[in-house]
């Protein structure tokens, strides 16, 4: 650590401002973690809730598989692919999720008088199965979009707790160590040429103290 940085005083300020930077935005992730991980849980039930009614849907309709294999009159399937799916935007913790609005499905010509009475209601229910499927297949989206912004702050959160700040505390010591112990060493210095300059300056002043006792 110490070979790849500086033990200067501009490297110490640098290390400082640095380690307060983490430490200030440390608590902003460790927030932000919080709010995906709640609104996850909660979009874990939801998921689970919305698959189930899929499911339910699903069962539903599987009494009609027999007769609409035999049945040609009416597209039911076609006619109960959704024509347009509109959603809204909304922000959590700063990511971007779609929201299920409605479905809408294509409109459904055909003769009534024509047409067995049991189609229209095979229609209504495959349509309940594909709104059932959209509206799990959009919470899934969510889901997964926060689920991929959770890991890249896990990954800052760790990276500045576990990396970044213990190491930035430990150039911030080792620099301090090192200022220290050269002060100490200029003290010490300062303290030695003043013992050999006070050792020059002795005989002269007994000289002149001599000297001046002799006169007097």
């Amino acid at each position: 650590m110490a070979k790849k940085n500086k033990l200067t005083r501009p490297e110490l300020k640098r290390q400082r401002d640095a380690l307060e930077r983490f430490q200030r935005y440390l608590p902003m992730l460790k927030l932000k973690q919080q709010q995906l991980q709640t609104t996850m849980r909660k979009l874990e039930t939801d998921l689970q809730k919305a698959r189930s009614e899929f499911d339910a849907a699903q069962k539903k309709f599987q009494s009609y598989d027999e007769v609409l294999a035999d049945y040609s009159g009416v597209n039911v399937p076609q006619l109960a692919e959704p024509a347009e799916i509109k959603t809204s935007q909304k922000n959590v913790a700063g990511v971007e999720i779609p929201v299920f609005k409605e479905v809408s499905f294509p409109q459904a010509r055909y003769s009534l008088f024509a047409t067995p009475t049991w189609v229209d209601k095979a229609l209504i229910d495959l349509r309940e199965v594909s709104r059932c499927k959209t509206y799990a297949d959009i919470l899934q989206q969510q889901f997964d979009l926060l689920q991929k912004e959770l890991t890249k702050i896990i990954q800052r959160v760790n990276l500045f707790e576990k990396v970044k700040i213990p190491e930035a505390k430990e150039i911030i010591r080792i620099i301090t160590i090192k200022l220290g112990d050269e002060m100490t060493a200029a003290v010490c210095r300062a303290k030695i040429a003043k013992a050999k300059l006070a050792e020059k300056e002795s005989p002269s002043d007994r000289k002149e103290l001599e000297k001046a006792a002799a006169e007097g």
